[in-house]
Formats: C-alpha cells, structure tokens, sequence
C-alpha cells in the first residue's frame, strides 16, 4: 500500500509539474538535452560521448567576477575544475556553459554556470571539504549570502544519496537545486533521464516547474 501511494504522490506531482509548461520559457529542456560533452583536460572542451546513466556524482560550478590571476569567470571556473582534479578528482563530464541573471535580482554581473559529472573515491562529506578547499585556494570570501564571487562550487548530487546535512556534512541532495535554473537546465544536458533522489520527479518537469523570471541563456 505505501509503496503504491508513493507512486500516485510522484504520478501527481508529475501532473501540476507539466501543467505549467506552456507559459514557462524554461520548457526548452528536452530540446537543449541533445547530447553529453567529455572533458578534455587540456582546454575543457564540448563534444558527443557515450551516455553513463544518472547515477553520478555532480557539481555544479560557478561565478561571476573576475580572478586576479585566472581572469574572466570562465578562465576561472576551467582552472579550478582543473585544480579539482589534480586533488584526486576525476572529470567525466561538463556541461555547456550558461549565462544567468543574479537570484535575487540585483546589479551584480551576470553569472556563468555549468554542471560538472566527476568521479572520486572520496564520501560526500570528504568530497565538500574538497570543493570547499578548491574555492578557497581561488579566493572565494564567504560573507553576506548571495553576494558576488569568482567562484562557487556546489555538490548537488552525491550518486542519489540522500542526507540531512550538518557542520561540515553535505545536504544532499543540494536542498536548492530544485528551483534554479543555472543548475537544472546544464544538469538536464549533462544527464536527461535524472530524477530528483527524493521526489523522482524528472528534470523535464522540474525545468518546466521554473519561475520564468529566472532569466539565463546558454553559450
């Protein structure tokens, strides 16, 4: 029985999902969801590869001021993914890359995004140390909450794992991917048949579901 009234809350939930696709802009999902794009570990390149399936480990990657060093947001964001994995990180995967408008609406830069597929031997909890090591070694300065970064690196998806969080453990999956654009619209590229660990509602729908003022764009 609650296996069958789980079925009809995910079957419903689907339903008010799809019924608000035709006045969303977010809708697009399955159109841009035409391929998967490798790593190439020298200049972090797109191209065709081979499904994996949407059991993986993702991240999503972001910012949107410039590095000192590194330069403008994308120079940036390719050299810490480049940083990640000679910490031990494997890179599988990468999104395109997407411009989106700050959340809340402000007159910060606009942001660059992706979505990340990588592969460690590390748990979830060591993995988030590991990020939140590669942000710091890039200058990320926490201070008041969404303000303007070079860098931000997000684990919002640790192979369907599902856990509460605490000081110093991951939340997964990431409690805020749900309603972000620059997160499910990169991730619906990278990985088109993944459902949300603990609702199992698809991307399509979560993508359809979007608030259409989130405005972004893909490069």
């Amino acid at each position: 029985m609650a296996i069958i009234l789980l079925f009809n809350i995910r079957r419903g939930s689907e339903r008010n999902y799809k019924q608000q696709e035709h006045s969303n802009p977010h809708r697009s999902c399955i159109a841009l969801s035409l391929g998967h794009y490798p790593i190439d570990h020298n200049r972090l390149k797109e191209g065709p590869v081979t499904f994996l399936g949407p059991k993986g480990i993702y991240i999503g990657v972001g910012g949107n001021l410039a590095h000192p060093q590194f330069g403008p947001p994308r120079a940036t964001l390719e050299a810490a993914l480049r940083d990640l994995e000679r910490r031990g990180s494997h890179l599988e995967r990468l999104s395109p890359w997407y411009r989106s408008s700050p959340i809340p609406a402000s007159d910060q830069p606009w942001y660059l995004n992706a979505v990340a597929r990588i592969a460690t031997s590390l748990p979830a909890d060591a993995l988030l140390a590991r990020l939140h090591a590669v942000e710091e070694a890039f200058g990320r300065v926490r201070s008041v909450a969404n303000a303007a970064r070079t860098i931000d690196l997000d684990l919002l998806d640790f192979r369907g794992e599902v856990a509460a969080g605490g000081p110093g453990k991951a939340t997964l999956p990431h409690p805020r991917l749900s309603g972000r654009a620059f997160v499910l619209r990169p991730l619906a590229d990278l990985a088109p048949d993944w459902r949300h660990p603990v609702s199992g509602i698809s991307i399509d729908a979560l993508v359809a579901a979007l608030p259409p003022n989130q405005l972004i764009e893909r490069l």
